[in-house]
Parts: structure tokens; sequence; C-alpha cells
């Protein structure tokens, strides 16, 4: 197979789920070695991603006449924006209390 041949091809489902356990490996990455709370935020944005990715991938290639992996998609984007604005709002709160959204700075329950 020549290398021209390769990129012509359409992806297969386990090129989207390779991207997807990237997506996931990134987020994790993200998530444990961020100190700071918007990055950490974004990292778990990018776990719900991967997630939507898979349900779509999997609604494509085991049952192609369904819309449900399309339907969860959906629903992980809402519950998405929802984690965004409730996670803003949370960070603004301790960044006015704090002057700080480092993640260890964050111990609002000691003294």
């Amino acid at each position: 197979m020549s290398f021209s041949e390769i990129f012509v091809q359409a992806p297969s489902a386990v090129h989207w789920l390779i991207l997807s356990s990237l997506l996931f490996s990134i987020g994790i990455y993200g998530i444990l070695t961020r100190r700071n709370a918007v990055g950490i935020l974004m990292s778990t944005e990018l776990l719900l991603n991967s997630a939507s990715l898979n349900f779509v991938v999997f609604n494509k290639f085991v049952a192609p006449s369904s819309v449900d992996g399309q339907v969860m998609s959906l629903f992980v984007i809402a519950v998405a924006a929802a984690e965004v604005v409730v996670g803003m709002a949370i960070f603004v709160a301790l960044f006015k209390c704090r002057k700080t959204v480092d993640v260890t700075q964050m111990n609002l329950m000691r003294n």
C-alpha cells in the first residue's frame, strides 16, 4: 500500500477510537498535572469530548440507521456546558476570596 492510498481511504473505527483515546489521555494528563483551575476545567472538557466522540463512532459503525449516539453526544455537550458554567462561577468566587486560581492554594476549610 502506497503512501497516497493510506490517506485516500476513509478513516475506520479504529482510527476514531485511537483519536478518542488520545483525547482522553491528554485530558487525564492535564487533570493530573495542571495547577490552574481553568486548565483543569479544560482538561475535563477534553474527557467529555472524548466520550462524545466514542458515542458517535460506535453509533456510526455499529448501528448506522440509529441516531442514539448523536443524541447521547448532544446530552454530553449539554452536561459539559453546564459543568463549565458552574465551574467558572465557583472559580470566580474563589478568585475573589483567595486572589488566585492555583488549586494548591484553595484550602478554604483549613484555619
